[in-house]
């Protein structure tokens, strides 16, 4: 018998603040339609994190919740052996955050120092990113696919030399208003929109599923849910376009009044 695929969601009480764990809950439905077995495990602090799944999920939280989920998975190790042993870690706005070299909390932004699983390192923003984001990731094809999601974050984040950029910004702050957004550093990803992303970006999330298998997911043999969830994507980034296009037009007119 062939054992289910294993998506973690780790520590959703402090890493889950804007419905994050619907990541997970896409990759294994996602796994369903193809009639592949999975099992969709929730890890909160105290817990062993398992050090046998396939894909591991964090999501994003406030300050004092980032350094919590720091010192509980430095203390536990099993994201570690994970990554050691193969797995995909993918992560979100907090989620991202913590996996660099480090990052600040506080009014007196106090250094944290991160689990240097991503070399970046976060630092507090001239102006607190809130808004619809729209940014292009480039797939393993070299096509352009466009993501859609939402950032709230006060964190801009720098990229070191061993990380690259995820996607490029089109609408939006990203990692720090430079036209990035996101970091990728072999099987570790990390990216600022909530949405939750996956249910809102289904290629990404075959793609994070063909990561941790190994090999790239044929599409999803049902036409109807893919028409749908591409009308779903269209309506959402032409609501995202109009409403920025909107926003520029009336600064505009603000400029000549």
């Amino acid at each position: 018998m062939v054992k289910p695929i294993k998506i973690v969601v780790v520590y959703q009480s402090l890493l889950g603040i804007y419905g994050d764990r619907g990541n997970g809950m896409v990759l294994a439905k996602r796994l369903s339609w193809r009639g592949i077995a999975s099992e969709l495990i929730m890890v909160e602090p105290g817990q062993p994190v398992p050090t046998d799944g396939a894909v591991y999920l964090l999501g994003g939280g406030e300050d004092q919740a980032q350094i919590a989920a720091v010192d509980a998975l430095r203390a536990d190790g099993g994201l570690f052996r994970a990554l050691d042993d193969g797995a995909v870690l993918f992560s979100v706005c907090a989620g991202y955050q913590i996996l660099g070299n480090s990052f600040t909390v506080g009014d007196d932004d106090t250094v944290i120092e991160g689990l240097g699983l991503l070399d970046v390192d976060t630092r507090r923003g001239p102006v607190r990113a809130v808004g619809e984001v729209l940014s292009h990731w480039t797939t393993p094809e070299g096509d352009d696919y466009l993501l859609t999601g939402f950032e709230n974050h006060g964190g801009y984040t720098t990229l070191g030399p061993k990380a690259a950029p995820f996607a490029r910004v089109e609408l939006g702050v990203g990692n720090r208003g430079d036209g990035t957004d996101g970091a990728v550093q072999g099987r570790v990803m990390g990216i600022y929109p909530h949405g939750p992303l996956l249910p809102r970006n289904p290629l990404l999330a075959d793609y994070v599923l063909g990561v941790a298998l190994d090999r790239r997911l044929e599409p999803l043999p049902n036409e109807q849910v893919n028409d749908e969830l591409a009308t779903l994507r269209h309506q959402r980034i032409n609501v995202v376009r109009h409403t920025k296009s909107l926003s520029e037009d009336t600064r505009w007119l603000g400029e000549r009044s």
